[in-house]
């Protein structure tokens, strides 16, 4: 009796240890399926998943698996494609719109040097208008291409953000001049040198200095302080507290101000966050701050 309990004992602690043996290895195998599943999506990769155990039902998962990441790149693929395609052709219909447009705007302000009565000064203005809405319209086309170019790999180096705020404004200098806008412009001595993509930054200066110049209701404020913090402000007579909340919502537009962020601000945000950044707004005694911290 002695012999046979303990042969039953032996037997269970033999089944006992496969059972715990199995269990280690599918639990072992699982992970490495988990693994493998993680690193394929986060890497640009054509490799699938292999599992080192024999045990036919996780080799059965680990098929299906390689199956669904095989029809997920062909779908990925095609979307890109598509994409680009997509791209491609918003930037060549903002390109041949931009084109009429500033041939019917220097004979607008040739219109403007003659000697017209006040109905064709009335028509003139009426044509003036809304060449300039259409001309928005192709700047929110370009927009939507940079939009969809967000994920690009981009290049992250140090720059002095000193000089890439002094050189943008620069390049509006004469921007500035027609709008009749001053600048007060207050870029700290000491130099602040931040890790970034240096054109990504360069494009949220410019659609925050285009924003300025385009509905500004008079002069404006550029600063950059010691800590690294970026200011623009301006006045918005326009604008109220609810709608800067809305105001780096893509596609949100102030009704009584059109276009006054589209795409632009929406973009300016993205850019700055992929940059480890925030950009926010307020909106304080009819003046709208944006601030910038990198």
């Amino acid at each position: 009796m002695n012999i046979s309990l303990l042969i039953i004992v032996i037997i269970l602690l033999c089944i006992c240890i496969m059972l715990i043996v199995k269990i280690y290895f599918l639990k072992k195998t699982i992970k490495e399926i988990d693994n493998s599943f993680d690193y394929i999506l986060k890497s640009d990769t054509n490799n699938i998943i292999s599992v080192t155990s024999e045990d036919a039902d996780l080799k059965q998962l680990a098929n299906t698996l390689n199956n669904e990441l095989k029809d997920l790149r062909g779908k990925q693929l095609q979307y890109e494609n598509g994409n680009q395609e997509l791209k491609r052709l918003i930037t060549d219909i903002s390109h041949d719109l931009r084109t009429p447009l500033t041939a019917i705007n220097g004979y607008i302000e040739l219109l403007g040097e003659e000697q017209l009565n006040e109905k064709q000064k009335e028509y003139v203005k009426i044509i003036d208008n809304k060449t300039n809405e259409l001309t928005s319209l192709t700047e929110q086309l370009r927009d939507l291409s940079v939009g969809m170019d967000l994920e690009r790999k981009y290049k992250k180096e140090t720059c002095c953000i000193n000089d890439l705020l002094e050189e943008t404004i620069a390049s509006y200098y004469n921007s500035f001049k027609e709008k009749n806008i001053v600048p007060n412009i207050n870029i700290c001595e000491k130099k602040i040198y931040k890790n970034i993509d240096k054109d990504m930054i360069i494009r949220v200066f410019e659609n925050l200095i285009s924003n300025i110049i385009k509905y500004s209701d008079s002069n404006c404020n550029i600063i950059l302080q010691d800590d690294g913090k970026i200011y623009f402000i301006n006045k918005a007579s326009k604008l109220d507290v609810t709608t800067v909340r809305k105001i780096f919502d893509r596609y949100y537009t102030v009704e009584n101000m059109k276009k006054y962020s589209g795409l632009g601000l929406s973009i300016a945000k993205q850019l700055v966050e992929m940059n480890g950044g925030t950009i926010t707004a307020k909106y304080i005694k009819g003046e709208l701050y944006i601030e910038i911290v990198l």
